[in-house]
């Protein structure tokens, strides 16, 4: 037990350092920091998927059965992240952001759990899932209202289906049939696709967002990596960047990372745990 307190003192002393030495730091967050808040990750802590990976850009948007299958199974999934609240590690980094301390926030998450902390700067990397836009037309609204127009169309999917387990960014573990399931066109162009305002895998951050992130990192003196694995590459990019500007990185998170050989600091354990501390008492 002593041994343990030693080594958590030790842990928080060299975040602390690492803090006060670079302030101000830029922060990039993933998945691992929403666990806490009840949300699913995507990765074990070798980076290894737990799960079969989320939809693939091209298969959303060419595929109608693919749509079927995506917006029938968010019925259930999406109630996760719609009922997920910040946890210490949102709180802490909103906090330490009024303190100057970090500069903003990129998050390669689409929750909108660093706004609901009161995070003043976010780059919302991939988009945000609480939103959908017309791929055609590109007129948007809240997801809420599309969902409770996909149960009007399919009275008694989700009661259904409500044995499935909720699944990373609002999707859910559920196989069935999926041809009878009504996904709604745009109501505004005619027909236009209905797509969560997210970047999926095989697509690209927009331009905009991504010079956003960079001039995040351009303004900061250091960067701080919080719950991410790093194996996706819009994420692992910011730190190449950082490295290559002679930012110093550091890195919260469980396990293994794709950038382990460029960290300046690595600390594994959970955010929730180890952000707090730097609020003092």
């Amino acid at each position: 037990m002593a041994e343990q307190m030693d080594q958590q003192h030790s842990i928080v002393a060299d975040l602390r350092e690492f803090v006060e030495r670079h302030a101000p730091l830029a922060v990039l967050t993933g998945a691992g920091i929403s666990t806490a808040s009840g949300i699913p990750d995507y990765r074990d802590e070798q980076g290894d998927w737990k799960r079969s990976p989320p939809i693939q850009h091209r298969a959303f948007m060419t595929s109608h059965m693919a749509r079927q299958r995506y917006w029938a199974r968010a019925l259930i999934g999406f109630r996760t992240l719609a009922d997920a609240r910040p946890n210490a590690a949102h709180w802490a980094l909103a906090e330490l952001e009024r303190q100057q301390l970090v500069s903003g926030i990129i998050t390669q998450n689409v929750d909108g759990l660093h706004q609901r902390a009161g995070a003043g700067r976010v780059v919302d990397l991939h988009g945000r899932a609480d939103q959908v836009i017309c791929m055609s037309c590109g007129a948007r609204q809240m997801r809420h209202a599309l969902h409770e127009e996909l149960s009007l169309r399919n009275p008694g999917w989700c009661s259904k289906a409500s044995p499935a387990r909720a699944a990373p960014d609002g999707d859910a573990d559920l196989e069935t049939d999926f041809s009878s399931f009504e996904v709604p066109g745009c109501g505004r162009c005619g027909d236009g696709i209905w797509k969560p305002d997210v970047v999926f895998f095989g697509d690209n951050v927009p331009a905009a967002v991504s010079a956003s992130a960079h001039r995040l990192l351009q303004e900061s003196s250091a960067l701080l990596v919080v719950g991410s694995s790093l194996m996706v590459y819009s994420g692992f990019r910011f730190v190449r960047a950082s490295v290559k500007a002679g930012q110093p990185v550091a890195c919260i998170n469980r396990g293994r990372t794709r950038a382990d050989d460029l960290l300046a600091l690595k600390i594994d354990a959970a955010a929730e745990d180890v952000l707090p501390t730097l609020l003092g008492d």
